[in-house]
């Protein structure tokens, strides 16, 4: 299992489960409550009982606080944790808790370099608190449906969680390209045409359409 190439800044955190206990497929976006560098936000990791597997400054450059082998304290869930990379991104420290252009760009392309290498096809997000564990249908979670003391990621990231699986999934989602070599009036000579082509060891199939 791999890490970041994005990372610019390590400092691991003691507060994890080696190793993780699920594969990961799921994404988990938090918000800091304060415009703060990737460093102290080690720092803090390393006394705070809690920690996540990436951070990211108000600068945009990305930390990696636990290896994606591992499991981070950020969730208040062991569970999801155990499933999901979590990420704590720079942010105001009240509401909304927006984040600056920086910090998003630069969770965006984290988020596309996670997904690639774990083979997460596509973020799912329904804003479903009840679809948790579901990764089929919803693969993107908050830490206030696991604490509800928590407004984490804000309301500035929460509603903007449909958007920035759109802005991943246009660049992770694969594309196919359909070759034709034909198009015929006569189904016949479309048939005809279609076993030379197995013949050729090419698989194809025959569509009617509209003249």
């Amino acid at each position: 299992m791999s890490n970041s190439p994005l990372v610019s800044y390590t400092k691991i955190s003691p507060h994890r489960d080696s190793p993780r206990n699920h594969k990961i497929d799921t994404i988990t976006i938090h918000c800091v409550v304060g415009q703060c560098n990737v460093e102290p936000l080690g720092e803090l990791f390393q006394t705070k009982a809690a920690s996540s597997n990436y951070g990211i400054g108000k600068d945009g450059r990305i930390a990696m606080y636990v290896e994606e082998k591992d499991r981070s304290y950020c969730s208040s869930s062991a569970a999801n944790d155990n499933r999901a990379i979590t990420i704590e991104c720079a942010s105001d420290t009240k509401e909304p808790f927006a984040v600056n252009d920086k910090v998003y760009a630069a969770l965006i392309d984290l988020l596309v370099d996670i997904c690639k290498r774990n083979g997460i096809p596509k973020l799912l997000w329904k804003a479903d608190k009840s679809l948790v564990g579901q990764t089929d249908k919803q693969n993107m979670t908050v830490h206030r449906w696991f604490h509800s003391g928590k407004s984490c990621p804000g309301t500035y990231l929460f509603e903007r969680m449909g958007k920035i699986a759109e802005e991943v999934n246009k660049r992770i989602c694969d594309k196919l390209y359909r070759v034709q070599i034909g198009a015929f009036s006569s189904k016949t000579n479309a048939q005809n045409y279609l076993a030379k082509a197995k013949q050729a060891g090419f698989d194809g199939f025959i569509v009617e359409v509209e003249k």
